[in-house]
């Protein structure tokens, strides 16, 4: 976006500005001018004063926006790069590495091998979210219709089977007076979305421990929360926790790259949604996406 210099409007009130300091704190004569006016050309000068007046604050506005977009586009330019140059420098040591330890994994250090190889597949993981999360900020989203009750069944069985026994699963979607209505969206995503935050509450729960994926419809959104009765998150790491590869005092010796619930908020903010968490330690946390059910233009 490019803004003209409108010199036409500039150079009267700099000749204006100029003429009158010098006429006012210099020895310069400076006579007293009266002007007389009918009420309508006195209107008409009001007129044109607010008129200047609101061209130039609409200018001000417009280049105050214009500046705001581009740090925030150089920002997003920056982070992609980042991740795109992360993603290509750990890629090909953690290719050779895997390439060795097949090698090596003829029946000796047996246990040396194990460890080692379950650290490279955790690098491997945490490569393939970096790529999943550049791509979230530059490839177009599919936006087709959802059947977002079916969407959550699916994730939730395949949450139990990830659980086993040891923790108390519930189901809650509404099916009477009427279901849950289709939103647009790309299915795979929100399916890794509610995924990603289902699994991190079997991660970071104990055994004996409930969890409940539960969704209802609020106006023109649905909300989808995922509650457990795990440990809970401290206050002063709350606001941390969409952020990427941070992982806090909880997560120590558990398995994750830092990244699962910063995908989360890039793919419900990428359907125009929202992402909060609540919180209590020793009672257990509530993640909530919150969805449109009206589709969203592509962002």
């Amino acid at each position: 976006m490019k803004f003209k210099t409108h010199w036409y409007l500039i150079l009267p009130l700099t000749f204006g500005f100029v003429a009158a300091l010098l006429l006012n704190y210099t020895a310069l004569p400076n006579p007293v001018l009266y002007l007389r006016a009918d009420l309508g050309t006195f209107l008409f000068l009001i007129g044109a004063g607010a008129s200047c007046l609101g061209w130039i604050t609409a200018s001000f506005v417009q280049r105050l926006k214009f500046f705001e977009k581009e740090i925030e586009e150089k920002s997003v330019r920056d982070r992609r790069k980042f991740l795109s140059l992360l993603d290509h420098e750990l890629k090909n040591p953690l290719t050779a590495i895997m390439a060795g330890l097949a090698n090596l994994n003829d029946g000796t250090q047996q246990e040396t091998l194990h460890s080692v190889e379950a650290q490279v597949q955790r690098l491997s993981r945490l490569v393939a979210d970096l790529r999943k999360l550049s791509d979230l900020e530059t490839r177009p989203i599919e936006m087709n219709g959802v059947n977002l009750p079916v969407l959550l069944e699916e994730v939730f069985v395949l949450a139990q089977s990830r659980a086993g026994e040891d923790r108390v699963l519930n189901l809650a979607i509404p099916k009477a007076p009427w279901p849950l209505p289709e939103i647009q969206g790309d299915r795979d995503l929100l399916f890794l979305a509610v995924h990603n935050v289902i699994d991190n509450a079997i991660k970071y729960t104990k055994p004996g421990d409930t969890i409940e994926l539960r969704a209802n419809e609020e106006g023109s959104q649905v909300r989808i929360e995922i509650a457990d009765t795990g440990p809970g998150i401290p206050a002063s790491e709350t606001s941390q926790v969409w952020g990427e590869l941070f992982r806090g005092e909880a997560a120590r010796g558990i398995p994750g790259s830092g990244l699962g619930l910063a995908l989360v908020q890039a793919i419900i903010r990428r359907h125009g949604g929202q992402t909060s968490l609540r919180s209590q330690l020793d009672k257990g946390t509530v993640i909530t996406l919150t969805l449109p059910t009206h589709g969203v233009t592509e962002l």
